[in-house]
């Protein structure tokens, strides 16, 4: 069977539409047709940079750590203006994924993450309109008792955190409840590790410390 060729494109111009909180650009492309010959298309993209979001489990209490906050996107849709998801937020310019979790934990959870690790890398959002990436970082985390409100005043962030069971939170994902697309990924990858990472938490607690009294 001979093999399919994969079609290619290149834009042949950029316009701006629009430029502020985010930027709206209108590209000019050229595209292979998969019947064959070639066509040009124009689409509009909108582009405000990468993202990070954290995925906050503390595997000893087995309990995860969300945020509720105003979804401006869901209220245009029609739909509830509150939800939990992730800790989230932009990745800036010459930042590290892991240093911008670190620091998204500290300002909308109040939370210090334990050895942090990305569990994947730069999805793309909705890679029809939009050029943003989320990458998705595991970590440890000492759970609050109890929610709390945090945010950056700097950035009118309105935020209190949602402590959840992790049977909690699976059920919320099943219902539909939970209807974020970042979380209900790092649901699954959960959902998937989550033994493991409790035998992981539970042989670290037992292991003797250096620094024990003979």
């Amino acid at each position: 069977m001979a093999r399919m060729r994969r079609p290619a494109a290149e834009v042949v111009g950029v316009a701006t539409e629009y430029q502020g909180y985010l930027s709206i650009r209108r590209y000019e492309i050229e595209e292979d047709l998969h019947r064959g010959g070639r066509q040009r298309v124009t689409r509009l993209v909108m582009e405000r940079g990468h993202a990070v979001a954290v995925l906050a489990y503390d595997p000893r209490k087995d309990r995860v750590v969300l945020v509720n906050e105003l979804r401006p996107g869901v209220l245009a849709a029609g739909g509830a203006a509150f939800s939990d998801g992730l800790i989230a937020g932009a990745i800036e310019p010459g930042e590290a994924a892991l240093d911008a979790a670190v620091r998204e934990a500290r300002e909308e959870a109040g939370l210090e993450l334990e050895t942090p690790r990305i569990i994947h890398e730069r999805a793309y959002v909705s890679p029809g309109g939009t050029s943003e990436t989320i990458t998705i970082v595991y970590a440890a985390v000492t759970a609050p008792l109890a929610s709390e409100i945090h945010g950056n005043p700097a950035e009118q962030e309105n935020i209190r955190t949602a402590i959840l069971s992790s049977r909690k939170f699976f059920n919320r994902i099943a219902s539909g409840e939970i209807n974020d697309m970042k979380t209900l990924l790092a649901g699954c990858w959960l959902r998937a590790n989550r033994a493991r990472l409790k035998r992981e938490a539970a042989a670290a607690h037992s292991a003797p410390s250096l620094y024990a009294e003979p």
